[in-house]
């Protein structure tokens, strides 16, 4: 008996193996005699045997079939010549030759085309992975139009409401058409997409089908072809599932007499199709890496920005030492603290949250920032600096967005006013106890004019002051508890030192401690700032 062969074409070329064993095994498994890489070839797909001196071949439980001259079949006797096809839309195509005998001339230009397609597939696979989806777009469109001889194609992607949305109308000189929109019937590509079926209609203009794709009709077109983009992922397990997926259609059409594309160009169309889905959701996924990676890249720009905008973390005067640390949920947050010094020499200090995270609050933050720094001044005082900041936030007419702000102005001799705009009220810490300072009024950018109180009281050497925004007392842990005003004062009584940096950390660390690997819900900004008295020498 000679030996036989099979002429294997598939993603890897065109090339010739010899059927050298029994059984020869023949699947998607690295040790199959025969191993095929592709999608619709199941591990173990078929073998080859010799029964009474003839090839038999023999499917082995394959999830997408095995067929013989465009036949599916479960065992069969071969014969020089039989084109075997593994999977629905030809994963793998061989042709067995039993001697060196010429193969008939429609099995030879099957095989060409398909040789010229894998080529072209291996092209697909490297635009996939290293370029973007327009490009990966026009070769498969590109490819289709050569294989099936059409004028012009299309292709459609499905959108996230699954509806079909046009990307690329090509022509048979591989120009790019005009447009937007598909201009024929979307009846056909919307059935194949609906179906997961090719649809090939030859000669529209004769017969009944013409009343029925009148759109396509009107523009002179006889021959359509479209074939599913469909996307199968196989996933590694014990039973090999499989993931299945349309992601949109390929259409060609033409306005030549006669059938251009043909059941067998059909044929080779779905294994061209098969492996574009792949490519174009790999192009996609390339798409959206770029994509993420340059906002991660902004963000991160964002983020130093907002760094820089942010006063160093500590300050120390002749009367005062302060500390500040801001620790976003995000890239950036919404709140922020500010430091001023004052012409008259009194130390100003704020501390803000922005009602929302991300990007709109931080560039709210950032105005909020600049307006304050604008208004302490001239303003007579904190709650006329925060009136001002109000009206100004209130024209700009942000929906949804309002700040609530702390801000107050120590004085050498220990006099601190202070001005409450909504804000969590900070504990302000002394020899006589513990008081929180409340006074003032509603959060910035709710209403034109509305009225803002401000207090004054005394602080001793050695008092110090808390402020915190709402991301440290609602910080959660991983049973969903809050961290609340009373784990603040137990941390504040718990600090080593009076001074505002030991305040700081002990406070931040408590935080931490409670939360333990909870996933941080909200921005976490803490300012501090102790009085040391009006001799500078003085320690604390």
């Amino acid at each position: 008996m000679p030996q036989a062969r099979l002429e294997v074409n598939d993603q890897l070329g065109l090339r010739m193996v010899e059927i050298s064993k029994e059984p020869f095994v023949i699947g998607r498994r690295v040790t199959s005699d025969l191993n095929l890489p592709s999608g619709e070839v199941s591990r173990d797909h078929a073998e080859i045997v010799t029964v009474n001196g003839a090839y038999e071949l023999r499917d082995t439980g394959s999830r997408y079939g095995t067929f013989v001259n465009g036949e599916e079949v479960k065992k069969h006797r071969l014969v020089h010549g039989d084109q075997i096809k593994l999977g629905r839309s030809g994963g793998a195509e061989l042709v067995f030759l039993a001697s060196d005998a010429p193969v008939d001339n429609r099995s030879a230009s099957t095989i060409g085309a398909m040789h010229q397609v894998a080529v072209l597939l291996e092209g697909l696979r490297a635009l996939s992975s290293g370029k973007v989806l327009d490009d990966v777009l026009s070769l498969v469109m590109d490819s289709a139009i050569a294989v099936s001889g059409a004028e012009r194609g299309f292709i459609m992607l499905a959108g996230e409401d699954e509806q079909l949305e046009f990307k690329l109308g090509r022509s048979r000189d591989r120009t790019t058409l005009p447009g937007s929109r598909f201009e024929t019937s979307q009846k056909i590509p919307e059935q194949v997409f609906r179906t997961g079926k090719s649809r090939i209609e030859a000669d529209l203009l004769e017969g009944d089908l013409a009343d029925q794709h009148l759109g396509t009709v009107a523009l002179g077109i006889r021959n359509v072809l479209c074939v599913p983009l469909q996307l199968v992922r196989y996933v590694e397990s014990a039973d090999s599932t499989t993931e299945e997926r349309r992601i949109g259609v390929l259409y060609l059409d033409s306005r030549e007499k006669g059938t251009l594309m043909t059941d067998e160009t059909r044929a080779t169309l779905d294994t061209l199709a098969a492996e574009a889905a792949v490519a174009i959701d790999n192009a996609q996924l390339y798409r959206d890496a770029l994509e993420k990676s340059r906002l991660d890249q902004e963000m991160a720009t964002a983020a130093q920005i907002q760094q820089a905008l942010l006063p160093t973390r500590s300050r120390a005067g002749a009367f005062f030492d302060a500390a500040a640390e801001m620790m976003a949920c995000r890239s950036i947050g919404g709140d922020f603290f500010e430091y001023m010094d004052l012409p008259d020499g009194r130390f100003g200090f704020a501390l803000g949250d922005v009602a929302g995270k991300g990007p709109p609050a931080a560039l709210l933050g950032a105005l909020m920032q600049g307006n304050l720094a604008a208004q302490t001044d001239s303003a007579s005082g904190p709650a006329d600096a925060l009136s001002h900041a109000n009206t100004a936030l209130v024209h700009r007419a942000i929906e949804s967005r309002f700040v609530t702000l702390f801000y107050a102005v120590l004085a050498p001799e220990g006099e601190l006013t202070f001005c409450n705009a909504g804000h969590n009220p900070p504990f302000l810490v002394s020899a006589d106890g513990i008081k929180r300072l409340e006074t003032g009024g509603m959060p910035l950018g709710l209403f034109a004019g509305a009225p803002l109180e401000e207090e004054t009281v005394r602080m001793a050497p050695g008092d110090f002051l808390v402020t915190f925004s709402d991301g440290v007392s609602e910080a959660l842990n991983p049973e969903g508890e809050e961290f609340e005003d009373a784990r603040i004062l137990e941390s504040i009584e718990g600090a080593a030192g009076r001074d505002a940096q030991s305040q700081l950390e002990h406070l931040f660390s408590s935080v931490n401690t409670f939360t333990a690997g909870a996933v941080q819900n909200d921005d976490v900004t803490v300012l501090v700032v102790s009085y040391r008295g009006q001799d500078s020498s003085e320690t604390i």
